[in-house]
């Protein structure tokens, strides 16, 4: 059976429990970075998403380009064969090639994320 992770960071993230379910996926739910990756030493999932909020000022302005970038080098090196999905409010458009640029992500979602994007998204063997 294939397996999701999801980093909940924000109200907007997608209940897409149901959607997973009907995949075949056995989904797990996080609200901190750091559970998650204590998670990833005992299973690597197929799936990662999270929500992409750029470091607007704050300590991520030197290292790090958004919230998402020690968890995925995380994934880089635990679960390298993982498919990225990264979630984002539309007001973030303009920052999101940082991060492009950093990583390969598998796909990008702008909220509202509808059931079926985030299918073509699972599905999409790209």
């Amino acid at each position: 059976m294939r397996t999701l992770y999801s980093l909940i960071e924000s109200p907007f993230h997608p209940d897409l429990g149901a959607l997973y379910q009907k995949l075949g996926i056995t989904a797990e739910r996080f609200t901190s970075a750091r559970n998650l990756h204590r998670a990833l030493q005992k299973q690597v999932p197929d799936f990662f998403v999270g929500e992409f909020i750029y470091g607007w000022g704050n300590n991520y302005a030197g290292a790090n380009v958004s919230n998402l970038d020690v968890t995925i080098r995380t994934l880089q090196s635990r679960a390298p064969k993982a498919k990225i999905i990264v979630l984002m409010h539309p007001r973030e458009a303009d920052h999101i090639g940082k991060l492009l640029e950093l990583f390969p992500v598998h796909a990008v979602l702008t909220y509202p994320v509808s059931e079926q994007a985030m299918q073509a998204a699972l599905q999409d063997e790209a």
